[in-house]
């Protein structure tokens, strides 16, 4: 007879027991295995429990998908513009990718991109290789195909109004005479309202023709100075993504860089 006892709450009930028998080939046919199986019902608090889980799992498919973020950084393709001044958006991209491991190497609607995550939050990063005018015609693309919310758009870009260096988080407005984001607007069909991360170049020196400032290379000295900014613009799309706008643009904004 066999008996079984538990102080703790029973997931099943024993309704019976079963023995089965096999024979064992290879000896003679008397020989048979047997062995004891219990025949277990389950209880209330195991229906329960499993009902529970189900329609946790339910939950979880139902809950929709978040949208990405689309983080776009401007420049112009091909070696004779790396490393100048008008690429930096690039560099700022590149410095996001190597900071949460997003290879950014596919070609997909006139630009190089890459997909992953920061933590849990899903990102899109994309360096339109349409050249910096028509920047636009990829990021429109993008959006449209992904269904991107234009408040999670952020594009990353040169500003020859902000000091050297320095960064300038804004949640929307106009191209400021960047014909970059000039065709971004017209191709988003005017809509402004999406944020973006000035990159300071600061102004040309003398007479220079502007142009010429912005396709001109970073000495040694500046992209040393720009690595510390690189840095900050990586935490601060991490702070967009994660904590919203307030936050990031608080951190990027002042003068002085909070810690996160």
């Amino acid at each position: 007879m066999l008996s079984l006892t538990s102080s703790s709450p029973s997931i099943a009930t024993i309704v019976g027991i079963r023995t089965i028998r096999f024979p064992i080939y290879g000896m003679e046919a008397a020989k048979t295995l047997s062995f004891t199986t219990l025949q277990l019902q389950p209880s209330a608090s195991a229906s329960s429990m499993t009902l529970s889980a189900v329609r946790g799992e339910q939950l979880v498919e139902s809950r929709p998908k978040p949208k990405p973020w689309l983080l776009v950084g401007l420049g112009n393709p091909g070696k004779m513009y790396r490393g100048t001044r008008h690429n930096v958006g690039f560099d700022m991209l590149d410095a996001i990718a190597c900071a949460e491991g997003i290879s950014v190497g596919t070609t997909r609607f006139k630009a190089l991109f890459g997909k992953g995550f920061i933590d849990d939050v899903p990102v899109i990063l994309a360096k339109p290789q349409t050249f910096m005018n028509a920047s636009g015609e990829s990021v429109s693309q993008f959006v449209s195909y992904y269904d991107i919310p234009i408040s999670q758009v952020l594009v990353m870009y040169d500003d020859l109004d902000l000091p050297f260096a320095s960064l300038k988080m804004l949640p929307k407005g106009g191209h400021g005479g960047h014909n970059g984001m000039r065709n971004i607007i017209d191709r988003l069909k005017g809509n402004r309202d999406f944020p973006r991360l000035r990159i300071g170049i600061g102004r040309p020196p003398g007479k220079m023709d502007p142009v010429n400032f912005v396709l001109r290379a970073f000495n040694k000295n500046e992209s040393n100075e720009l690595n510390f900014t690189f840095q900050m613009g990586a935490n601060a799309v991490r702070l967009l993504t994660k904590d919203g706008f307030d936050k990031s643009a608080k951190y990027v904004n002042t003068k002085k860089s909070l810690p996160i």
